[in-house]
């Protein structure tokens, strides 16, 4: 293990530091760090790792802007687009909770596309439901998004994994008495209600004669 490259992050509402030491040297805590691809911070949510995408699937556009804004039929141009700049933004979205906050800024870089492969400026006072008739498309990035977490539900649904116990309730840890101020926070699980909500999914991935656990129960019960 290389002690300079390890990093220790704790994921907690309590900001204290963890003190792990390898050959009398102390491991350094960081806020977030990069694993996978994915950006993961301290504090659990994905407003960073959504930024991040973001800015990315933005400079990547205008590496190609040139290509993106030329006079190529409107329907190749949006399906290069959904190809190269939608999928960096959205890698690793099936593990997104999203907020409303996060949903705002999805919804508006999915504008900016159209928008900058239109070539319509700010300036020009040009609504989004015009830009939406002009590009021939529907607001349609959440739904991908809500689709491409069913689709990855689905998947661990048919596997006896860790994974799956964690999204279940099955494995034990410390649960807070007294409920904290402020309305509760979302899980992966609260986006697909459109899609029948968990319960459905496993029923179909199951085939159709799976019984959810109590646990199942307590976790999507709206408390």
């Amino acid at each position: 293990m290389n002690v300079e490259k390890t990093k220790v992050m704790k994921i907690s509402r309590q900001p204290t530091p963890v003190t792990i030491k390898i050959d009398q040297k102390q491991l350094e805590n960081v806020k977030c760090f990069k694993y996978l691809g994915s950006l993961l911070t301290d504090d659990g949510r994905c407003t960073c790792e959504i930024k991040s995408r973001i800015a990315m699937a933005k400079a990547a556009f205008s590496k190609k802007k040139n290509l993106f804004t030329s006079k190529l039929d409107l329907n190749l141009r949006k399906k290069l687009v959904k190809c190269y700049i939608c999928s960096i933004a959205l890698y690793g979205a099936e593990t997104w909770t999203l907020r409303a906050v996060d949903q705002k800024h999805l919804e508006s870089f999915e504008m900016w596309c159209w928008r900058r492969m239109e070539k319509i400026s700010w300036t020009d006072y040009v609504g989004n439901e015009e830009v939406i008739i002009r590009v021939r498309e529907q607001r349609n990035i959440l739904h991908k998004i809500r689709k491409l977490k069913a689709n990855w539900i689905d998947h661990i649904l048919r596997s006896n994994c860790l994974l799956k116990e964690v999204i279940e309730g099955k494995r034990e840890g410390r649960i807070e008495v007294t409920r904290r101020r402020g309305r509760r926070r979302k899980k992966v699980l609260d986006d697909l209600g459109d899609r029948g909500g968990y319960f459905h999914l496993k029923e179909k991935a199951l085939g159709g004669g799976a019984v959810l656990e109590e646990t199942v129960d307590r976790l999507l019960m709206n408390e």
